[in-house]
């Protein structure tokens, strides 16, 4: 290769793509000294380069004076591999990849004729050899190289045509603005057309090779990922620590206050990221460069420039603060006068029990490592735009003219984030009705099926134009895959009508209650208190319970539990029947670490940012054992030092049932977005083993629904680190300290609600802090726990135990259609996803998620396919720009006219409350409890179940 300064290493040159020395560069000299497209692949024809660009979608930049350095390292790796070397990656690829739904199918079909070329006809070939093997003479050089520096380029034009006519080389619009995209033919020239065409075979197989063995055959990561590491870059600094404690403590303390706030609001990772860009570039600027020794460490206080590393090290540790600890919930519904009013809940106990849940979580990361970070399908494409807002804070973009956008991603980030600002004014405090917009039920708000059909609080939401707020909308239509997306709805449209039949059926005394709540009944329609059911202690009393009666469920809820019941066994059976190879191999990768000690965790991986990950020291297994080791010990003393009435044994249990599902339950989530819990199965099992406790079901529950749902949580840092290239050490060290810090400042928020928020939890609450997650729990435990499933079984709920051989029947079924029926039917066939929109009700309901299909097809299907390049420049930062303008703005909204209310009385904020769809939340039925049998529902008394 070319360079400017003959003085500065650019790329270390190795014969293998598995080496890691082939993936390092001197990234401040690749920067410092950019190439031109003249200085790059000399080998290359300019014609070739061309085509290069544009496969890479760097056709778009202004000026071709300066490569960006990902474009140089490319180049310099075309030129370095063999097409023997090529054809090999090509066809590991198809191997692995084949059935990959997040792979393009145009990429796929391109890299199978890449494997299988034969020569095309002459005259194809004679056209084609006219353009691609033209060279510059030395004369033409000087002035050719100009006009490549620019979209103008006569030769670009000229060429244009013929890469058009590549799959994903010219996958932008045809009737593009751009100079470059315009036909060369002159009249009576014959256009050559092409799909999948091969027009460079030489030069294709090595592009599509080198894209696979040094970046990533999926364009999502790529848009937010190197195809190099420089491993001498500074990462775990003072800085780094003192920013991110900083930010852990303030996102704990609005996380956790805003948590039972329905929709909620909260300092998400797109916020705190735009805060932690300048606190570093603020502490690069007024830190001393001191150097001194602690404890045997050099510290250096300011390496230099605050780098993407240290940001994303920063991210990563502020991170652990964005979600609340599942306990919160139990600790809330234990202490709360509201629900189970236990005085004993003390500091002692709260700081046990989640301390306890989330380092057990954090320990169970060094078991997932090997099958949800390492493998490259896992591609959590929940966390890429993460990855992708940090790239344009902290690095340099060039100039480019995509589609006829020239803003920086820099700039349209800062500019969606103003306008999100302002505008969630309107819907979040000028003009509410149109946040939850029911607005068909304003034609008459005391119809009761209108309502329950349309309504967006308490009905089913069947509304085409659901919402304005993007906080009710939500934006995971710019991140999540969009197969994912509309299989989910659809999952949730066909539930629908399971949740009529069941309503207007009366199912289990259904119609007496409202159609979608999320709260427990008593058998005259009012709110179900356990205090009336439980003994001092909180244990069942039978007594009590025969003159009280049992719980009952909404439709809704009744749903949502027999889908749960269904996906339990039909996920086990279909992950283990199509992904029983990659199970099979991460629980061998497994034992073999638990066998071997030494042994890599990197071991027999070949992708680039496993190998590049090489550079740095593993966490050893130890580690990790010695974390779960300290957790066990801590959930025994909360136990064993509190009257929790939970046997140590079910700790044990709830470990127990993790190792057994979290690889079924990580796979899906890794390559699809969609994740569930255990909590719904530990308490269906715990209800059998301890019956008529609901605190040892709660307790148990949040160990076996935090263990996992931590886990994963921990495991997205991790494949967020392994994309960046931070080190696994540093990654270790900082979630520690992060969950500790946050565990603290979590429960200081959380006592200071209970006694300090007036009417906290009430479903009248003027603040919208209806709790509906706590509420959801406590249930359970009444129902589940108190009750207990022998009953729910035995006679008031009893068809629901069907749901299991009904979801292993399906199981079945949807493993044979996926390995009998052809490929191209069954690629997105994700059944898992669709049965996991059936959990999607009581509170939620279809005005929740039909805006995100709009989103989600515009996005992910239309802009990704048809604009590829300028969806992966803008579409990550648009969905972050909206999430950090909601953010903001609802803080400042809260603080400054809600907490001490400032209200706007007039029709735009009434109307949505004022009909029977709100109140539909908590009363309202198509059946009158005075009209039942004795004035009350469901088993006559005497004979309650």
């Amino acid at each position: 290769m070319s360079e400017k300064d003959p003085n500065s290493v650019y790329v270390t040159s190795v014969t293998s793509h598995t080496h890691l020395a082939n993936h390092e560069v001197n990234l401040q000299a690749i920067t410092s000294n950019p190439l031109s497209i003249g200085e790059v692949g000399t080998t290359l024809t300019n014609a070739q380069k061309d085509f290069i660009l544009r496969r890479l979608h760097f056709d778009a930049l202004e000026s071709f004076d300066e490569l960006p350095p990902q474009a140089t390292f490319i180049f310099e790796k075309i030129e370095e591999m063999s097409t023997e070397e090529a054809v090999e990656i090509l066809k590991e690829a198809v191997k692995e990849h084949d059935d990959d739904v997040n792979i393009l199918d145009s990429d796929l079909e391109l890299w199978k004729r890449l494997i299988d070329y034969h020569e095309p006809p002459d005259g194809l070939k004679d056209k084609l050899g006219q353009v691609f093997h033209h060279h510059f003479t030395p004369e033409e050089d000087e002035s050719k190289k100009v006009q490549h520096a620019h979209p103008h380029s006569g030769f670009a034009e000229k060429f244009g045509s013929i890469v058009h006519s590549v799959k994903n080389i010219g996958s932008d619009d045809e009737k593009s603005s751009s100079p470059r995209k315009q036909s060369f033919l002159n009249d009576g020239d014959e256009e050559i057309k092409g799909g999948d065409e091969v027009v460079d075979w030489s030069l294709q197989v090595r592009l599509e090779a080198v894209i696979i063995a040094y970046w990533s055959p999926y364009p999502q990561v790529r848009a937010v990922t190197d195809p190099f590491d420089d491993p001498t870059i500074p990462v775990e600094t003072f800085r780094v620590y003192l920013i991110s404690l900083i930010w852990v403590g303030l996102g704990a303390v609005i996380n956790q206050f805003f948590s039972e706030r329905y929709p909620s609001i909260g300092l998400g990772m797109s916020v705190v990221q735009v805060f932690l860009y300048p606190s570093g570039k603020f502490l690069e600027w007024i830190l001393p460069k001191w150097k001194f020794k602690l404890l045997g460490l050099e510290i250096d206080l300011n390496p230099g420039p605050y780098s993407f590393k240290e940001q994303m090290l920063a991210t990563i540790t502020c991170g652990v603060s964005s979600g609340t600890s599942y306990v919160s919930s139990n600790i809330l519904m234990q202490k709360s006068e509201r629900f189970y009013d236990n005085h004993w809940v003390d500091w002692g106990y709260q700081i046990l029990l989640t301390l306890s849940t989330q380092y057990m979580g954090f320990s169970l990361c060094g078991l997932l490592r090997s099958f949800a970070v390492y493998p490259v399908k896992a591609v959590w494409p929940q966390f890429l735009p993460t990855l992708k807002l940090n790239k344009i804070l902290t690095s340099p973009e060039k100039k480019t003219n995509i589609n006829g956008w020239t803003i920086s991603g820099y700039n349209l980030f800062f500019i969606t984030s103003a306008i999100s600002f302002l505008y969630f004014w309107v819907p979040d405090y000028l003009f509410t009705s149109i946040s939850q917009f029911n607005w068909m039920t304003w034609i008459k708000p005391d119809n009761f099926n209108l309502a329950l059909a349309t309504g967006s609080y308490g009905g089913l939401g069947v509304n085409p134009i659901p919402s304005f707020d993007f906080n009710v909308i939500g934006t995971s239509g710019f991140y999540y895959p969009f197969y994912s997306t509309i299989i989910g709805y659809v999952g949730l449209v066909v539930s629908m009508f399971a949740v009529i039949g069941v309503y207007y059926s009366n199912t289990s005394w259904t119609g007496y209650l409202p159609i979608n709540s999320s709260y427990l009944f008593s058998n005259t329609g009012e709110s179900y208190s356990v205090r009336s059911i439980v003994s001092k202690d909180s244990l069942f009393d039978d007594k009590k319970y025969q003159e009280i009666g049992p719980p009952f469920y909404s439709a809704g809820n009744l749903v949502t539990y027999g889908s749960f019941f269904a996906l339990y066994p039909f996920h086990i059976v279909y992950e283990m029947g199509t992904q029983w190879r990659p199970m099979y191999e991460a629980t061998k990768s497994i034992l073999k670490g638990f066998r071997n000690l030494k042994r890599s965790v990197y071991e027999g991986l070949t992708d680039p940012h496993s190998v590049m990950m090489k550079a740095y020291p593993e966490v050893p297994e130890w580690a990790y054992t010695i974390i779960l080791v300290i957790s066990l010990v801590l959930a025994i003393l909360c136990v064993k030092l509190y009257p929790a009435e939970t046997p140590v044994w079910g700790i044990f249990f709830a470990l127990g049932i993790n190792f057994v599902f979290l690889i079924p339950l990580t796979t899906v989530a890794s390559r699809t977005g969609f994740s569930f819990g255990l909590n719904v199965l530990v308490e269906l099992i715990v209800g059998y083993a301890i019956p008529g406790n609901g605190l040892a079901l709660a307790f148990i529950k949040a160990l076996g629904y935090n263990i996992d749902g931590q886990a994963q949580n921990f495991v997205n840092d991790l494949k967020m680190g392994h994309y960046a290239k931070v080190p696994p050490r540093a990654m270790f060290r900082t979630q520690l300290l992060s969950v500790f810090v946050t565990a603290f400042i979590q429960l200081g928020i959380l006592n200071y609600q209970i006694t300090g928020i007036k009417d906290y939890c009430d479903p009248e609450n003027s603040q919208k802090f209806f709790c509906y997650g706590t509420t959801t729990f406590y249930n359970a435990s009444v129902l589940w726990g108190v009750i207990g499933p022998k009953r729910v079984f035995g006679g008031l709920y009893p068809v629901l135990k069907y749901c299991f051989l009904i979801g292993f029947l399906a199981g079945l079924v949807c493993v044979a259609i996926k390995r009998l029926a052809p490929r191209r039917y069954t690629k997105y066939f994700e059944p898992a996803v669709f049965l996991g929109g059936f959990i999607g009700w009581a509170p939620g309901n279809l005005s929740y998620s039909t805006g995100g299909v709009y989103l989600g097809y515009a996005m992910m299907h239309y802009v990704k396919h048809k604009y590829e390049a300028w969806w992966q420049k803008y579409s990550y930062l648009l969905g972050t720009g909206i999430d950090a303008g909601i953010a903001f703005s609802s803080i400042i909204i809260y603080f400054a006219v809600q907490y001490h209310e400032k209200d706007l009385d007039w029709w735009g904020n009434n109307v949505a409350y004022s009909g029977l769809d709100y109140q539909m939340r908590v009363s309202g039925s198509r059946l009158d409890v005075a009209d039942a049998p004795d004035g009350y529902f469901g088993p006559r008394k005497g004979h309650f179940p």
